[in-house]
């Protein structure tokens, strides 16, 4: 079904307003995701209402595919570029009758290219695009696994070498060999694959004295892999250089690059990649950049209503700064470009400054800083105000004279959006002033100040309540009228959660506006503390009163509170 005929018909049967259906196309475009896959992700429709929609359309059975155990002899009829190129899963045979699960229900020409291929009848059933997709990649993703890899080296009589010069004089050419022989591809592309599958946002490759070590950081922890041979550090870093483009001939200056793989069906996955000389070779992070995870909605993202009714009303004004902060990994990026798709409106001019440009967006005119020709935050911002902007992002205010650029920007007419590595909302106003902006400029310019941290939700197939002492919340900041509210679970560990008992992250938020209070504070150069307890009498939630309430709903558990946020 073509996505305007899908979402013809839910506009006609009222299951979606022709706004939300132009929403979800317009998020479509700028992910390159599918339109049931959108709609489901913006919160207009649940996948298993538009999977008993389709069902009732065309008067053929919907499944629930985490029900069925295919057998391996019911996978072998489909080769998996059949079943990647239509999207379909084969659940059962019986006879002459192969049955097939699809979410377009209407593709004849697959139908009919699978009794071509097959030489059988098909009778379909329809699951969501969730369910396949996940069905597709549980059956048919090639389950290489380490050791078989490891099977193709000649890994005996490994030899250790020692001292400051060690490698120094292997030639280029080598390194060219070793990183394009069979077994260090298949083993890279385990590396990669494997961390898609396992949902992980970095990919550590650490080679020490003795040993080499893969790491991948899933919902923000990390968890050790693997440990290759420490004599295929180099023919490693030498592979992942070579798919980024980046000089394998350079082994002392950091190096910065970017793969492009392709996943099927449209998808893409982009990996960042940064290389650090350290003392025993090259350490490389890999950053995983997945545009159809990419989570625009805001409402989904873990604000309290409250604090979102705020963010709205600031970022909906025509000038002034909105400054997001927290330390690397705290999900300022995703806010960001939540906010920016908020904003984005063919009526409006928006321009960003990134380094790097992490998600393309449609609609958005984006800038990728290269500092060896001296396109930085500044001079990309002076270009931007003689381009008519309406709205204006920088990556991150690092020095006073972005800083400056930027209030004046916000001062003239312009809604400016950035980012600041600092603690808290309070402490942001500190790190302005210390980078030499007064404090009349801080006072008029600054909007919103938003803090934020990740918290790892509890798995929902094994979290438990739990008792805890009233001691134990008020020593983490509960309010002792508010003890009976608290719903404390914690996870036991499963399969779904890979015995971590957490799945999933969301974010707590600090937002603290700046009103003609808090501005009349800054004038008089009060401390960090003092603005916020001011803020804090004004009704902003600290970023633990935020996680606290998270906990009170079971949504996390103590020991992720503990672990991301302070207590006040």
């Amino acid at each position: 079904m073509s996505k305007n005929r899908l979402g013809e018909l839910l506009v006609k049967e009222n299951i979606i307003t022709p706004l939300q259906l132009k929403k979800a196309v317009e998020s479509q475009r700028a992910t390159g995701g599918r339109l049931g896959h959108e709609l489901s992700k913006l919160g207009y429709i649940e996948e298993s209402d538009l999977t008993s929609f389709l069902s009732k359309q065309y008067g053929v059975p919907s499944v629930n595919l985490s029900d069925f155990e295919v057998s391996p002899e019911v996978l072998k009829i489909l080769p998996k570029e059949v079943v990647t190129r239509h999207q379909v899963v084969p659940i059962n045979k019986s006879g002459s009758v192969l049955m097939i699960a699809m979410a377009d229900p209407s593709n004849i020409y697959a139908i009919d290219d699978i009794k071509f291929i097959t030489n059988l009848q098909v009778e379909v059933v329809v699951a969501s695009e969730q369910a396949i997709a996940e069905a597709i990649e549980k059956y048919y993703t090639s389950e290489v696994s380490f050791d078989e890899v490891m099977m193709d080296f000649d890994v005996e009589d490994e030899e250790f070498e020692y001292g400051d010069d060690v490698d120094e004089d292997i030639n280029v050419l080598d390194l060219e060999k070793s990183a394009g022989e069979a077994p260090v591809v298949k083993l890279v592309n385990l590396i990669l694959l494997d961390a898609i599958r396992k949902n992980a946002s970095d990919i550590h490759i650490e080679p020490y004295e003795r040993q080499l070590r893969i790491r991948y950081r899933i919902d923000g922890i990390l968890y050790e892999v693997m440990k290759p041979p420490i004599k295929l550090k180099n023919a490693i870093s030498s592979r992942v250089k070579i798919m980024s483009n980046l000089d394998i001939a350079e082994r002392r200056l950091p190096q910065d690059g970017r793969i492009k793989m392709k996943m099927g069906r449209g998808k893409e996955m982009d990996f960042r990649v940064s290389v650090l000389p350290v003392m025993w070779g090259e350490k490389i992070v890999l950053r995983l950049l997945d545009k159809s995870n990419l989570q625009l909605d805001m409402t989904k993202l873990g604000f309290e209503a409250d604090d979102l009714v705020g963010f709205k009303a600031e970022i909906s004004k025509p000038y002034g700064m909105i400054l997001v902060c927290g330390p690397t990994g705290s999900g300022k990026t995703t806010t960001l470009y939540s906010t920016l798709s908020e904003l984005n409106k063919s009526t409006t001019n928006l321009c960003t400054a990134e380094d790097p440009i992490e998600f393309n967006l449609f609609g958005i005119n984006q800038v990728q800083m290269h500092d060896d020709i001296g396109l930085n935050f500044a001079s990309t911002l002076r270009s931007f105000l003689r381009q008519d902007p309406d709205i204006i992002m920088v990556g991150e205010i690092r020095d006073f004279e972005t800083a400056e650029i930027a209030v004046k920007a916000s001062l003239t007419g312009h809604l400016v959006l950035s980012t600041l590595h600092t603690n808290d909302a309070p402490s942001t106003v500190s790190r302005l002033l210390n980078m030499g902006i007064e404090p009349f400029l801080v006072a008029s310019s600054v909007n919103l100040i938003c803090a934020q941290r990740l918290l790892r939700k509890l798995c929902k197939d094994c979290k438990e309540p739990i008792e805890v002492p009233e001691q134990t919340l008020l020593e983490l900041g509960a309010v002792p009228e508010k003890l009976g509210d608290y719903n404390v679970h914690h996870g036991t560990g499963c399969r779904t959660c890979n015995s971590t008992g957490h799945k999933g992250r969301i974010g707590v938020y600090e937002i603290m506006q700046i009103g003609d209070e808090l501005s009349e504070f800054i004038l008089n150069g009060a401390s960090t503390l003092e603005l916020k307890r001011e803020a804090i009498r004004q009704g902003m939630n600290s970023l633990r009163m935020s996680a606290l309430k998270k906990l009170a709903e079971g949504s996390t558990s103590m020991k992720e509170v503990v672990r991301a946020t302070a207590m006040d």
